[in-house]
């Protein structure tokens, strides 16, 4: 029975990760006309936007992102008062990218834009909200909403009535609450779906004058045919964060507190009872248990903080900084500096209640005091994970991470206890455990470098610039490596006689990882840690130069010169506040074989999808019922990138021959070198058999 609770939950979280299409939708809009009877009125703008998202604030510098702008365009009858004022105020944080404060708003904000009607009968307001949102890895390009309102959305009292207002005739009255209502709510979403229709000929020839319409033409389908997992790809997130929980128990399991634990409890299950088939479901009890113990201290965690508090949290520079001092602080006491243990009173009050108690609520009590006595060991992994699960910004992602953890951490309890005689090949207890704890002090110390990168880059202070962050995770991973050599020893380290084969092996990875970082010094890529290292940006002596640039910044040149040589076309949907399109040109592109490729046998066409360059006139275009314009190159690249290939984020690219079909499946975010030569070359081969 425990077990089919446990598989029903585990199918519970399976079924209850939303899929998401490559097509992101991450803010709502909510655009009404604020509820009273005066003259002095007010439009409310709300955004709600999902967790790890963040919405710009107004008027930011230039050369920054777009900033959150409105825009009215037609004012009859009315007068504005001051500027749209929002009702919190925005989060400050200095981007490394734009060399500069940036402000900007999570979750919720509305703004008030306060107006006077003079003139009820002729009432009419009509104008667009434009905004950019972004998260830690990518952003999205910029958005119109519009809005409208007119007499029909207002009601005054004939004593608020303006001295000057006209009549029209005896019907044009103040329009009253029972007959129109007060308020008028425009619900809109930022939202595309990835089936899109095709333009008619009218709308192509605008956007693309005389070329050919067949450019404009949607291929997504086209795309999926090649087995595309960009424009049609789920979140796999949680995925991410499962693995991650999964290897995080495995490395808990040879730690100290772990480790000795292990033949310990099997034995006393096995003793427990003469009755070995009663034994071992006990011991299977035992290990579903720290899974139902660990998943519900992930479920609690997104409970009580949320999953918007929750990324909130891992990208927030204090938090960083703090958890960066608290990894320090483990690393400390793994080296033996001191032993950092939960009071003896829990531990002895959980051992108390598994005597005292029967059946399977005794074998809980006993799992619960495994989780107390491993806390020690198991407290700075869990707490990564988490970390990270919460910049994911998956809801439930804390309780699949701990449901991964807690899986690795129950297997070996229940796969002894069916196969007994393992124990007896299992290796004891000794200074190698010891010799882990260590290892791990090491590596915490370079992961607490990690955190407070991000403080230093947030708070712009450049005290962890690339080249401060390389080297001293040099000098950490070489320390490593000579620990493993038995070179270093600590107070608690047990007298090596001789250095083991997987020691030495892991000595060498280590110290080769740690001369392997040194180029870096001098602006090496080093692609293998981009993920972890600070910015190329950050590096203040830098002598790599090896950069590739586009052909062309407009689609039908690009195209049309393709077509004139006969070569393939990549475009490259970018932007300039797009923080992973700068990872993957300085990571993938600076490769010799693929700057080779996309240099010699490619027509490299760069779109920006936030370039505010406007367009000779403005371009209205139907897109799902709606009405859009198109004032700006970027929304003209925006758009093409929705309606033809089903996408808006970026990086984004994609292979087409010169009649603009695609060569191969597209290619998002993804810094491995040899899936993006594959991915070059599979459209070259395309290419030739046509």
């Amino acid at each position: 029975m425990i077990m089919k609770k446990i598989y029903s939950t585990f199918l519970f979280i399976i079924l209850s990760v939303v899929v998401q299409a490559q097509i992101l939708t991450p803010t709502k809009w909510n655009i009404q006309l604020g509820k009273n009877g005066k003259p002095e009125k007010e439009i409310l703008f709300s955004a709600e936007l999902e967790p790890g998202w963040h919405l710009y604030d107004m008027d930011l510098p230039a050369g920054g992102p777009v900033s959150t702008s409105f825009s009215f365009e037609k004012i009859i009858g009315a007068e504005l008062i001051g500027k749209p004022e929002p009702s919190v105020a925005p989060a400050v944080v200095y981007d490394e990218q734009f060399a500069m404060d940036l402000k900007w708003y999570a979750n919720n904000v509305t703004f008030r834009q306060k107006f006077k009607i003079t003139d009820p009968v002729k009432f009419r307001i009509q104008g667009e909200v434009e905004f950019m949102v972004c998260n830690d890895e990518t952003c999205l390009p910029p958005e119109r909403i519009e809005f409208s309102f007119d007499k029909k959305n207002i009601s005054l009292t004939a004593a608020d009535m303006p001295a000057n207002a006209e009549s029209e005739n005896q019907d044009s009255r103040p329009v009253s609450e029972t007959e129109e209502g007060t308020m008028l709510s425009e619900t809109r979403e930022t939202e595309v779906v990835p089936t899109i229709p095709l333009m008619n000929t009218e709308e192509m020839n605008k956007l693309q004058g005389t070329v050919d319409n067949a450019l404009w033409i949607p291929v997504i389908d086209e795309l999926k045919a090649y087995g595309d997992v960009v424009v049609s790809a789920p979140d796999t997130s949680w995925l991410f964060i499962f693995f991650a929980g999964f290897l995080g128990g495995l490395i808990a399991l040879l730690t100290p507190c772990v480790w000795p634990m292990i033949p310990m409890t099997v034995s006393f299950f096995l003793k427990r009872t003469k009755d070995r088939k009663k034994a071992i479901r006990d011991a299977l009890t035992y290990g579903a248990s720290i899974i139902v113990i660990y998943l519900v201290m992930g479920l609690l965690i997104t409970g009580i903080f949320g999953a918007s508090a929750l990324n909130d949290l891992s990208t927030n520079a204090i938090f960083n900084i703090l958890f960066c001092l608290l990894l320090v602080v483990f690393a400390i006491s793994f080296f033996g500096a001191f032993e950092m243990v939960l009071p003896a009173s829990w531990t002895s009050k959980m051992d108390s209640k598994a005597d005292s108690t029967t059946g399977i609520l005794s074998i809980f009590f006993m799992s619960f005091t495994l989780v107390l006595v491993s806390f020690s060991c198991t407290g700075p992994i869990i707490g990564t994970l988490l970390v990270q699960a919460a910049s994911m910004g998956t809801a439930i992602g804390p309780a699949v991470g701990m449901f991964g953890f807690a899986l690795a951490l129950s297997i070996p309890f229940s796969l002894f206890a069916i196969f007994p005689n393992m124990l007896q090949n299992m290796p004891k207890s000794g200074g190698w455990l010891n010799s882990v704890k260590v290892v791990l002090g090491f590596l915490e110390l370079a992961l607490a470098l990690k955190f407070l990168s991000v403080a230093d880059l947030a708070y712009g202070w450049r005290l962890l610039d690339r080249e401060v962050f390389l080297v001293l995770w040099i000098v950490i991973f070489a320390l490593l490596g000579l620990y493993l050599l038995g070179k270093i020893r600590f107070s608690h380290d047990s007298e090596m006689k001789y250095v083991s084969v997987p020691r030495l092996f892991m000595a060498i990875i280590s110290l080769a990882f740690a001369v392997y970082m040194i180029p870096g010094l001098w602006g090496a890529p080093l692609k293998s840690i981009s993920a972890f290292a600070p910015p190329l940006f950050t590096q203040d002596f830098n002598l790599y130069k090896n950069e590739v640039h586009a052909h062309y910044d407009n689609y039908e040149t690009g195209m049309a010169h393709a077509k004139l040589i006969n070569k393939p076309v990549m475009i490259d949907f970018s932007g300039y506040g797009c923080v992973n399109c700068r990872k993957m040109e300085a990571a993938v592109w600076t490769d010799p074989k693929v700057k080779q490729i996309i240099e010699n046998d490619y027509v490299l066409i760069t779109l920006m999808v936030d370039d505010k360059t406007k367009l000779p006139e403005v371009i209205e275009i139907e897109e799902y019922g709606k009405k859009r314009k198109l004032k700006t190159v970027g929304d003209k690249w925006s758009y093409l990138q929705r309606s033809k290939f089903g996408a808006n984020a970026q990086p984004f690219y994609v292979l087409l021959d010169t009649k603009g079909k695609p060569l191969a499946p597209s290619y998002a975010y993804d810094e491995d070198v040899n899936k993006y030569i594959k991915f070059l070359q599979s459209g070259l081969t395309n290419f030739k058999k046509r």
